[in-house]
């Protein structure tokens, strides 16, 4: 393959320590980083409890699941957690596998909630990645009553937790 077709994204950048920028507001001089932390700013950050970061990132685990296997079921979990958690559905794409297994992903205007599952098991690997005023937390449960789960495992990222 020819390297002069690579994506070169990012190349020739400058590294180093990070800048703060300074805008002027009225009279006053604020900086980036207060712009950031302003929680009148129109972004999808969240700002809870002193933090900024992008989004919530469950990471959750269906276990002694029943219906992995059904790619309608999934969907229409998929659906399900979309509305109960207040985003925006974008787009859905599933793959049902031979002889078993689907794997896809629910396209959000907040990020995205995806799945790959291992039917024979009784497993399913959700991600659900959710920034703005979206809710990831209530698919838990819907995810845990939509597969029949015995018992659901969730961890929790603040994806860009410490950047700002």
């Amino acid at each position: 393959m020819a390297t002069q077709h690579l994506f070169q994204s990012g190349m020739d950048l400058e590294t180093g320590p990070a800048r703060t920028e300074e805008f002027t507001s009225h009279d006053n001089v604020v900086t980036l980083e207060n712009r950031l932390l302003d929680d009148n700013r129109d972004d999808h950050f969240i700002r809870r409890e002193g933090k900024v970061y992008a989004g919530t990132h469950l990471i959750i685990e269906v276990i002694g699941g029943t219906g992995l296997d059904c790619i309608e079921t999934v969907e229409a979990a998929f659906r399900r957690c979309v509305a109960a958690c207040e985003a925006t559905l974008l787009h859905i794409h599933l793959h049902k596998f031979q002889p078993q297994g689907v794997s896809g992903v629910a396209v959000l205007a907040e990020s995205h909630i995806s799945v790959h599952t291992w039917p024979e098991a009784g497993y399913g690997a959700f991600d659900v990645f959710m920034c703005g005023d979206a809710q990831p937390w209530k698919a838990v449960e819907i995810l845990r009553e939509a597969f029949n789960a015995e018992e659901v495992r969730t961890k929790e990222l603040l994806r860009g937790d410490g950047i700002v």
